[in-house]
């Protein structure tokens, strides 16, 4: 198939997006929300209601042949390159779409092509159109209590039973579990094979007999993430992802995704504490302004290695070591903000009024040490990076 003409595929997609969407336009200070919240501070009600309204354009989207550019035409895609994609999404962020919550990066970037790698024939065609399309949403069943961030480590059994499997065990930290319709979840299968060696993923309904979903309140005072129990839950063997025993590289495809995909994070939110300080009323000290462009120049930084990133992606290479970078500079860049917006608001920061700009901040300060853990800790990525780029001898364990 042909690539249609770059330019010509950009005014298609400004036309479908105008015809769906109002333009983006820059608000003045004070103008619309001020939230900068990482995390949603949603009550179950508001979550299934913002995950609809997300799917409902999601949908539209494939529908009109923007999707799922890069995929093949089999799973409903153009099978275009991805510089196309990158061109859609550049048009896509001047109008005012829904913003995608996690789930859906996490359905559509992780979990599809995932199956479409391990899956059968049969799951693929069942599962990866649908979840490129949101018809399903997934989350992931990986982090635990106990394993910490040693993913090998985890403790839920899978035990076969005749021809399908009993799953026991308890998951952690998990987005978007109440609205999600399947989760992938790592599994012990051989408590006897070496630990990477002995794990089998499975694709759970999350509304299995046997699956508990519990919120986890953060101090932020929402409830993102959630606890998942797994008691006694049947399974046939059509749920298994992949080889028996090879549930760790099933994971690692679904983590080499989710660190490509973080090296964005916290851009806006930087940006607003730069609106701030223009927009604080007062002169700022040489500490402050100091401390603004430093974030100004991490900022750029972190933009960079994304396009770095983006680049490599274009050509057909992998990122390499810059997916690990981009997910540290993204978490140092949200800590610089919080120390930006502590350092301008002063006690504002802390007392709740009605003053656009200020009290919001309190969310991002209370949310951003989170992304050290969440998607991969800090000291994983520095692993990654000192092992791997560096040539340095593997921790003690």
């Amino acid at each position: 198939m042909t690539a249609p003409d770059l330019d010509g595929f950009v005014a298609d997609a400004r036309a479908w997006l105008g015809g769906v969407a109002e333009p983006r336009t820059r608000r003045s200070w004070g103008e619309g929300s001020d939230s900068v919240a990482v995390f949603e501070n949603w009550t179950a009600e508001q979550e299934r209601e913002e995950t609809d309204r997300v799917r409902a354009y999601e949908q539209a989207k494939f529908d009109a042949g923007f999707g799922a550019i890069t995929w093949p035409p089999e799973y409903g895609g153009r099978d275009l390159p991805p510089s196309y994609l990158l061109a859609f999404r550049r048009v896509e962020a001047e109008y005012d779409v829904p913003r995608r919550t996690e789930m859906f990066p996490v359905t559509q970037q992780l979990i599809a092509p995932t199956i479409a790698q391990w899956g059968t024939a049969e799951q693929r065609a069942t599962y990866v159109r649908a979840m490129l399309r949101t018809d399903l949403i997934a989350c992931q069943l990986f982090s635990e209590t106990e394993a910490g961030s040693d993913l090998a480590a985890v403790r839920t059994r899978a035990v076969r039973v005749g021809d399908g499997w009993v799953l026991n065990g308890h998951k952690v930290w998990t987005s978007g579990a109440p609205v999600a319709d399947y989760g992938l979840a790592v599994t012990r299968t051989d408590p006897t094979a070496a630990k990477h060696a002995g794990l089998t993923a499975f694709l759970v309904p999350m509304d299995a007999p046997g699956v508990t979903v519990r919120p986890i309140r953060q101090m932020t005072g929402g409830a993102s993430f959630n606890e998942v129990y797994l008691e006694e839950v049947r399974l046939g063997d059509g749920y298994r992802i992949g080889p028996e025993g090879q549930g760790w590289k099933v994971a690692l495809t679904v983590l080499a995704s989710e660190r490509l995909d973080s090296g964005a994070l916290g851009l806006e939110n930087a940006d607003q504490a730069v609106e701030l300080a223009r927009n604080l009323g007062r002169p700022l000290t040489e500490l402050e302004r100091d401390k603004v462009a430093d974030l100004v120049t991490r900022s750029y930084v972190q933009r960079l290695t994304g396009m770095r990133v983006a680049a490599a992606v274009v050509a057909g290479d992998d990122p390499g070591p810059e997916a690990s970078v981009g997910k540290l500079l993204a978490t140092d860049t949200m800590a610089r903000t919080s120390e930006v917006a502590r350092m301008l608001l002063g006690p504002d920061l802390t007392v709740r009024s009605d003053k656009w700009g200020a009290w919001a901040w309190s969310e991002h300060v209370l949310g951003a040490p989170g992304y050290r853990i969440a998607g991969g800790t800090d000291e994983i990525q520095h692993n990654i990076l000192a092992e791997r780029v560096l040539g340095l001898p593997r921790e003690p364990r």
